[in-house]
């Protein structure tokens, strides 16, 4: 028999956390978050995010051992100002057994249906910004800090219970090349760009002067991202928590940002360094020895990952990309970086995709959200 059991106690949302690591334990693939990282997120009093947002989190008990957990969320920006009536689920993970996958969703169900909502979506987050997508395909492929890994039974149980595909991300592994070897004509289109639309790009040696213009970024996010089927509206409180959770991964060098005459943010990107194999190392504890492996792989890394990418509508067909790729070309040269991985792209999101086609890259990894009526 499985019991689904709500989420009261600190012991019960540790236990929550841990279940994966028990799940994934010496998986070569599945890179762990950290786990008082996770804690905060799923943290009432911690989170800004419930401010605007509902949420249960649920466990799945069978014979008194932990074979499942799902959490059943409905973000109230999203229903209220997209009229999408829609409750989301995420941190989903369980054994190989339909019936527990069945259970789970059916705690998310019962959730909606108290909440008045018409339909379900997972796995995702509270919000575009957070982890989501199922993995379909690349199962022999690390995950990176941003993204989530799952075994390939997990769309299976998906499919068998009746749920269908609703949003699709592709990933793509880019190599590097020597600056002199890269595409000639993206570095002289990007400096033809720069002069003919007086733009200028910034360059950061410190945090401190990246802080000004974060909120810009997450402005001209939104002008990117609106009309993709994922959006919902930041807040500003929002915004607060997430400088104060990635900012401290992000080495200053990794930004890059363009700007009109006046000053305007036009285009922006952020990159890391990639801390797939530092997180592997830590195995969800920043101490004693996981922010020695964070901090080195700042600094030593021949990979490095997208984070965001931020283009205004109006430079979007303007070439203002190959002002960024030439930058970031620079410094992957000066770094060691010889490959980069992207974030999740919805399959749809072709302006950004193009950005990859004069670059020698592969897809290496597909993923989903599946949907069903309540």
């Amino acid at each position: 028999m499985i019991e689904i059991v709500a989420l009261t106690t600190p012991e019960e949302f540790k236990a929550f956390v841990d279940f994966p690591f028990t799940l994934y334990k010496d998986h070569p693939y599945w890179v762990p978050p950290i786990k008082a990282e996770e804690l905060e997120v799923i943290d009432r009093d911690k989170n800004p995010v419930f401010n605007n947002a509902d949420a249960e989190f649920f466990l799945a008990y069978r014979e008194g051992k932990i074979v499942g957990r799902i959490a059943a969320m409905i973000n109230w920006i999203e229903v209220k100002e997209l009229k999408k009536n829609k409750v989301r689920f995420g941190w989903f993970d369980t054994i190989d057994d339909l019936a527990v996958t069945e259970a789970l969703l059916n705690a998310v169900r019962a959730f909606g249906k108290k909440k008045s909502m018409e339909f379900m979506e997972g796995p995702v987050g509270f919000s575009n910004l957070d982890k989501a997508g199922m993995l379909v395909e690349g199962y022999e492929e690390m995950n990176t800090m941003i993204t989530h890994y799952n075994y390939p039974y997990y769309p299976e149980h998906m499919e068998k219970l009746g749920m269908k595909k609703m949003a699709q991300w592709v990933e793509y592994e880019i190599k590097i090349s020597s600056f002199e070897e890269s595409p000639e004509k993206v570095r002289r289109f990007g400096e033809m760009i720069l002069q003919r639309y007086k733009l200028k790009v910034l360059h950061f040696t410190k945090t401190k002067q990246i802080i000004p213009y974060v909120d810009q970024m997450f402005v001209l996010l939104e002008e990117t991202y609106n009309k993709l089927q994922t959006f919902v509206p930041v807040q500003e409180y929002q915004i607060k928590h997430y400088k104060e959770k990635y900012f401290r991964y992000i080495h200053p060098e990794y930004i890059k940002c363009v700007a009109d005459e006046n000053g305007k943010l036009v285009a922006f990107v952020i990159i890391m360094p990639s801390f797939t194999k530092a997180l592997k190392k830590a195995n969800g504890k920043m101490f004693p020895w996981g922010i020695f492996h964070v901090l080195k792989a700042q600094y030593f890394n021949h990979r490095a990952s997208f984070y965001l990418i931020g283009v205004h509508p109006d430079y979007q067909n303007k070439g203002v990309t190959a002002i960024i790729f030439n930058e970031i070309q620079k410094l992957f040269n000066k770094k060691g970086i010889t490959i980069v991985e992207t974030n999740p792209e919805l399959e749809e999101n072709d302006a950004i995709q193009n950005m990859w086609k004069n670059y020698e890259h592969r897809m290496h990894k597909k993923r989903a959200t599946f949907t069903s009526a309540l």
